[in-house]
Protein backbone atom coordinates (compact mmCIF):
# COMPACT_ATOMS: atom_id res chain seq x y z
CA UNK A 1 0.00 0.00 0.00
CA UNK A 2 1.66 3.05 -1.01
CA UNK A 3 2.13 5.83 1.86
CA UNK A 4 1.22 8.83 -0.55
CA UNK A 5 -2.33 8.08 0.00
CA UNK A 6 -2.90 9.83 2.85
CA UNK A 7 -1.06 13.14 1.93
CA UNK A 8 -3.22 13.00 -1.14
CA UNK A 9 -5.91 13.26 0.18
CA UNK A 10 -4.69 15.20 3.17
CA UNK A 11 -4.32 17.57 0.61
CA UNK A 12 -7.07 16.93 -1.55
CA UNK A 13 -9.55 17.54 1.75
CA UNK A 14 -11.16 21.32 2.50
CA UNK A 15 -9.08 23.22 5.18
CA UNK A 16 -11.07 24.70 7.87
CA UNK A 17 -10.32 28.67 6.95
CA UNK A 18 -11.72 28.12 3.66
CA UNK A 19 -14.95 27.31 5.27
CA UNK A 20 -15.24 30.80 7.04
CA UNK A 21 -17.38 32.99 5.35
CA UNK A 22 -15.45 36.34 4.08
CA UNK A 23 -17.20 39.50 5.52
CA UNK A 24 -19.09 41.36 3.02
CA UNK A 25 -17.97 44.04 1.06
CA UNK A 26 -19.76 47.66 1.70
CA UNK A 27 -21.85 48.88 -0.22
CA UNK A 28 -21.23 51.96 -2.17
CA UNK A 29 -24.48 52.92 -1.57
CA UNK A 30 -24.37 53.16 1.49
CA UNK A 31 -21.25 55.79 1.94
CA UNK A 32 -23.18 57.88 -0.84
CA UNK A 33 -26.08 58.00 1.33
CA UNK A 34 -23.79 59.23 4.25
CA UNK A 35 -22.26 61.96 2.02
CA UNK A 36 -25.82 63.03 1.11
CA UNK A 37 -26.93 63.53 4.22
CA UNK A 38 -23.57 65.56 5.40
CA UNK A 39 -23.85 67.63 2.17
CA UNK A 40 -27.28 68.14 3.19
CA UNK A 41 -26.62 69.36 6.72
CA UNK A 42 -23.92 71.12 5.17
CA UNK A 43 -26.22 73.31 3.30
CA UNK A 44 -28.19 73.86 6.15
CA UNK A 45 -25.66 75.17 8.33
CA UNK A 46 -23.67 77.02 5.67
CA UNK A 47 -26.22 78.63 3.55
CA UNK A 48 -27.74 81.08 6.04
CA UNK A 49 -24.03 82.39 6.40
CA UNK A 50 -23.82 82.97 2.64
CA UNK A 51 -26.86 84.48 2.57
CA UNK A 52 -26.70 86.93 5.44
CA UNK A 53 -22.84 87.82 4.24
CA UNK A 54 -24.76 88.71 0.50
CA UNK A 55 -27.33 90.62 2.04
CA UNK A 56 -25.26 92.72 4.13
CA UNK A 57 -24.02 94.09 0.79
CA UNK A 58 -27.32 95.27 -0.18
CA UNK A 59 -28.61 98.71 -0.29
CA UNK A 60 -31.90 99.40 1.34
CA UNK A 61 -33.88 99.83 -2.00
CA UNK A 62 -32.12 96.50 -2.96
CA UNK A 63 -33.32 94.45 -0.36
CA UNK A 64 -36.70 96.01 0.01
CA UNK A 65 -37.61 95.49 -3.76
CA UNK A 66 -35.92 92.91 -4.62
CA UNK A 67 -36.04 89.58 -3.89
CA UNK A 68 -34.73 88.07 -0.58
CA UNK A 69 -32.82 85.05 -2.57
CA UNK A 70 -31.46 87.94 -5.23
CA UNK A 71 -27.58 88.67 -5.62
CA UNK A 72 -26.72 92.71 -4.84
CA UNK A 73 -27.32 94.93 -8.04
CA UNK A 74 -24.85 96.69 -6.45
CA UNK A 75 -22.33 95.75 -4.15
CA UNK A 76 -22.27 98.14 -1.05
CA UNK A 77 -18.97 97.36 0.67
CA UNK A 78 -19.71 100.52 2.53
CA UNK A 79 -22.46 99.03 4.93
CA UNK A 80 -19.52 97.66 6.53
CA UNK A 81 -17.48 101.06 7.35
CA UNK A 82 -21.31 102.19 8.72
CA UNK A 83 -21.84 99.46 10.67
CA UNK A 84 -18.23 100.29 12.33
CA UNK A 85 -18.53 104.20 12.64
CA UNK A 86 -22.20 105.41 12.73
CA UNK A 87 -23.63 101.95 14.30
CA UNK A 88 -20.88 102.25 16.45
CA UNK A 89 -20.09 98.34 16.42
CA UNK A 90 -17.19 99.13 17.62
CA UNK A 91 -17.76 100.49 20.85
CA UNK A 92 -20.38 97.66 21.61
CA UNK A 93 -17.93 95.43 20.92
CA UNK A 94 -15.56 96.74 23.04
CA UNK A 95 -18.51 96.65 25.81
CA UNK A 96 -18.88 93.03 25.54
CA UNK A 97 -15.39 91.98 25.72
CA UNK A 98 -15.37 94.36 29.21
CA UNK A 99 -18.42 92.57 30.34
CA UNK A 100 -17.48 88.76 29.34
CA UNK A 101 -13.83 88.43 30.06
CA UNK A 102 -13.95 89.37 33.94
CA UNK A 103 -17.19 87.42 34.30
CA UNK A 104 -15.92 83.94 32.54
CA UNK A 105 -12.75 84.22 34.48
CA UNK A 106 -14.60 85.21 38.26
CA UNK A 107 -17.06 81.85 36.56
CA UNK A 108 -14.15 79.47 35.63
CA UNK A 109 -11.98 79.91 38.75
CA UNK A 110 -14.87 79.78 41.59
CA UNK A 111 -16.03 76.90 39.62
CA UNK A 112 -12.97 75.56 39.18
CA UNK A 113 -12.53 76.11 43.16
CA UNK A 114 -15.70 74.74 43.84
CA UNK A 115 -15.95 71.22 42.18
CA UNK A 116 -12.50 70.67 43.53
CA UNK A 117 -14.07 71.46 47.25
CA UNK A 118 -17.23 68.99 46.55
CA UNK A 119 -15.28 66.11 44.94
CA UNK A 120 -11.86 65.83 46.27
CA UNK A 121 -12.35 67.74 49.98
CA UNK A 122 -14.17 65.42 52.15
CA UNK A 123 -16.15 67.21 54.68
CA UNK A 124 -19.78 66.69 55.89
CA UNK A 125 -22.64 68.20 54.00
CA UNK A 126 -21.12 68.57 50.40
CA UNK A 127 -23.76 66.74 48.57
CA UNK A 128 -26.36 68.77 50.17
CA UNK A 129 -24.28 72.25 48.84
CA UNK A 130 -23.73 70.44 45.61
CA UNK A 131 -27.90 69.87 45.36
CA UNK A 132 -28.03 73.92 46.20
CA UNK A 133 -25.91 74.92 43.37
CA UNK A 134 -28.23 73.02 41.18
CA UNK A 135 -31.09 74.68 42.52
CA UNK A 136 -29.75 77.89 40.63
CA UNK A 137 -30.05 76.29 37.65
CA UNK A 138 -33.75 75.79 37.62
CA UNK A 139 -34.19 79.30 38.91
CA UNK A 140 -35.16 81.35 35.43
CA UNK A 141 -33.14 84.60 34.91
CA UNK A 142 -36.58 86.57 34.40
CA UNK A 143 -37.20 86.64 38.04
CA UNK A 144 -34.24 88.00 39.46
CA UNK A 145 -34.12 90.85 37.02
CA UNK A 146 -35.94 93.25 38.78
CA UNK A 147 -34.62 92.84 42.49
CA UNK A 148 -31.13 92.73 40.99
CA UNK A 149 -31.66 96.30 39.36
CA UNK A 150 -33.15 97.41 43.01
CA UNK A 151 -29.77 96.32 44.24
CA UNK A 152 -27.66 97.87 41.78
CA UNK A 153 -29.46 101.25 41.81
CA UNK A 154 -28.99 101.20 45.90
CA UNK A 155 -25.52 100.51 45.69
CA UNK A 156 -24.52 102.87 43.07
CA UNK A 157 -23.80 100.17 40.56
CA UNK A 158 -26.04 101.55 37.97
CA UNK A 159 -24.13 103.11 34.77
CA UNK A 160 -21.38 101.01 34.86
CA UNK A 161 -20.46 97.28 33.72
CA UNK A 162 -20.63 95.77 37.35
CA UNK A 163 -24.42 94.52 36.80
CA UNK A 164 -23.54 92.82 34.41
CA UNK A 165 -20.49 91.14 35.34
CA UNK A 166 -21.58 90.01 38.40
CA UNK A 167 -25.06 89.05 37.26
CA UNK A 168 -23.44 87.02 34.27
CA UNK A 169 -21.08 85.34 36.91
CA UNK A 170 -23.72 84.85 39.13
CA UNK A 171 -26.12 83.04 36.40
CA UNK A 172 -23.14 80.93 34.86
CA UNK A 173 -21.86 79.18 38.36
CA UNK A 174 -24.44 76.31 38.83
CA UNK A 175 -23.87 75.11 35.56
CA UNK A 176 -20.33 75.64 35.96
CA UNK A 177 -20.06 74.15 39.45
CA UNK A 178 -21.92 70.95 38.06
CA UNK A 179 -20.49 70.77 35.31
CA UNK A 180 -16.30 70.72 37.05
CA UNK A 181 -18.04 68.01 39.68
CA UNK A 182 -18.82 66.14 37.13
CA UNK A 183 -15.57 65.85 35.47
CA UNK A 184 -13.35 65.70 38.95
CA UNK A 185 -15.32 62.61 39.47
CA UNK A 186 -12.96 60.88 36.82
CA UNK A 187 -9.61 61.95 38.39
CA UNK A 188 -8.14 59.55 40.35
CA UNK A 189 -7.96 59.72 44.05
CA UNK A 190 -4.28 58.73 44.78
CA UNK A 191 -3.14 61.43 42.54
CA UNK A 192 -4.48 64.19 45.65
CA UNK A 193 -3.16 61.61 48.25
CA UNK A 194 0.02 60.79 46.82
CA UNK A 195 0.60 64.98 47.13
CA UNK A 196 -1.04 65.14 50.37
CA UNK A 197 1.60 62.66 51.36
CA UNK A 198 4.49 64.59 49.97
CA UNK A 199 3.74 67.00 52.36
CA UNK A 200 1.64 69.28 49.62
CA UNK A 201 -1.13 71.86 50.78
CA UNK A 202 -4.68 72.21 49.66
CA UNK A 203 -3.83 75.31 48.03
CA UNK A 204 -1.03 73.57 46.15
CA UNK A 205 -2.73 70.28 45.14
CA UNK A 206 -5.84 72.47 43.86
CA UNK A 207 -3.67 74.86 41.59
CA UNK A 208 -0.43 72.57 40.46
CA UNK A 209 -2.13 69.51 40.68
CA UNK A 210 -5.89 69.50 39.74
CA UNK A 211 -6.14 72.81 37.23
CA UNK A 212 -3.68 71.39 34.61
CA UNK A 213 -5.18 67.89 35.13
CA UNK A 214 -8.80 69.83 34.53
CA UNK A 215 -7.70 72.13 31.66
CA UNK A 216 -9.80 70.27 28.96
CA UNK A 217 -12.98 70.84 31.14
CA UNK A 218 -11.80 74.54 31.60
CA UNK A 219 -11.44 74.78 28.02
CA UNK A 220 -14.69 73.16 27.16
CA UNK A 221 -16.72 75.30 29.95
CA UNK A 222 -15.34 78.37 29.35
CA UNK A 223 -16.67 77.69 25.38
CA UNK A 224 -19.97 76.93 26.60
CA UNK A 225 -19.98 79.86 28.71
CA UNK A 226 -18.49 82.29 26.40
CA UNK A 227 -21.63 81.66 24.18
CA UNK A 228 -24.20 82.11 26.58
CA UNK A 229 -22.82 85.64 27.67
CA UNK A 230 -21.84 86.72 24.48
CA UNK A 231 -25.20 85.75 22.92
CA UNK A 232 -27.09 87.65 25.88
CA UNK A 233 -29.57 90.24 25.31
CA UNK A 234 -32.23 90.20 28.47
CA UNK A 235 -29.68 91.17 31.36
CA UNK A 236 -27.51 93.40 28.84
CA UNK A 237 -30.62 94.87 27.78
CA UNK A 238 -32.19 95.60 31.49
CA UNK A 239 -28.83 96.82 33.28
CA UNK A 240 -27.42 99.35 30.73
CA UNK A 241 -29.15 102.79 30.82
CA UNK A 242 -27.05 104.95 27.99
CA UNK A 243 -25.64 104.00 24.58
CA UNK A 244 -21.78 103.97 25.80
CA UNK A 245 -22.70 101.02 27.92
CA UNK A 246 -24.73 99.02 25.23
CA UNK A 247 -23.43 95.47 24.54
CA UNK A 248 -23.21 93.77 21.19
CA UNK A 249 -26.53 92.09 21.67
CA UNK A 250 -28.08 95.49 22.12
CA UNK A 251 -26.29 97.54 19.47
CA UNK A 252 -27.67 95.62 17.42
CA UNK A 253 -31.07 97.52 18.03
CA UNK A 254 -29.58 100.61 17.02
CA UNK A 255 -30.78 100.22 13.50
CA UNK A 256 -34.22 100.56 13.85
CA UNK A 257 -35.01 104.00 13.35
CA UNK A 258 -37.51 106.12 15.85
CA UNK A 259 -40.97 104.91 13.37
CA UNK A 260 -39.63 101.31 12.77
CA UNK A 261 -37.47 102.16 9.53
CA UNK A 262 -34.56 99.51 9.63
CA UNK A 263 -31.27 99.82 7.50
CA UNK A 264 -30.93 96.59 6.47
CA UNK A 265 -27.49 96.72 4.58
CA UNK A 266 -25.51 98.16 7.97
CA UNK A 267 -27.54 95.76 10.11
CA UNK A 268 -26.80 92.58 8.30
CA UNK A 269 -22.99 94.25 7.81
CA UNK A 270 -22.71 94.31 11.84
CA UNK A 271 -24.31 90.81 12.55
CA UNK A 272 -21.85 89.71 9.99
CA UNK A 273 -19.17 91.14 11.97
CA UNK A 274 -20.23 89.77 15.63
CA UNK A 275 -21.16 86.23 14.15
CA UNK A 276 -17.54 86.47 12.42
CA UNK A 277 -15.63 86.90 15.32
CA UNK A 278 -17.37 84.61 17.44
CA UNK A 279 -17.17 82.34 14.83
CA UNK A 280 -13.28 82.15 14.85
CA UNK A 281 -13.14 81.63 18.53
CA UNK A 282 -15.34 78.83 18.05
CA UNK A 283 -13.37 77.24 15.48
CA UNK A 284 -9.90 77.70 17.48
CA UNK A 285 -10.69 76.35 20.76
CA UNK A 286 -13.15 73.67 19.30
CA UNK A 287 -9.83 72.22 17.87
CA UNK A 288 -8.87 72.80 21.10
CA UNK A 289 -10.74 70.87 22.90
CA UNK A 290 -11.09 67.91 20.68
CA UNK A 291 -7.00 67.48 20.46
CA UNK A 292 -7.12 66.63 24.09
CA UNK A 293 -10.58 65.63 25.45
CA UNK A 294 -8.79 62.51 27.14
CA UNK A 295 -6.20 64.30 28.76
CA UNK A 296 -5.32 64.76 32.32
CA UNK A 297 -6.49 60.75 33.37
CA UNK A 298 -3.64 59.18 35.17
CA UNK A 299 -2.45 55.94 32.76
CA UNK A 300 -2.20 53.12 35.22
Amino acid sequence: MSTDAPLQAAASRPSRGSHRSRPPKRRPLGKLWVKAVIGVLLVIEVYPLVWMFLTSLKSNSDYLNNSTWSLPTTWEWGNYTAAWTTGHIGLYVRNSVLAVVPSLALILLMGAAAGFALQIMVWRGRSLTLLIFLAGVMVPAQMILLPLFSVYFRTGLSGTLWPLILTYTGTGLPLTVFMMATYYKSVPREVFEASTLDGASILRSFWTISLPMIRNAILTVGLVQFFFIWNDLLVALTFTNSQDLRTVQVGLLNFTGDFGATQYGPLFAAICINVAGTLLIYLFLNQKVMKGLTGGAVKG
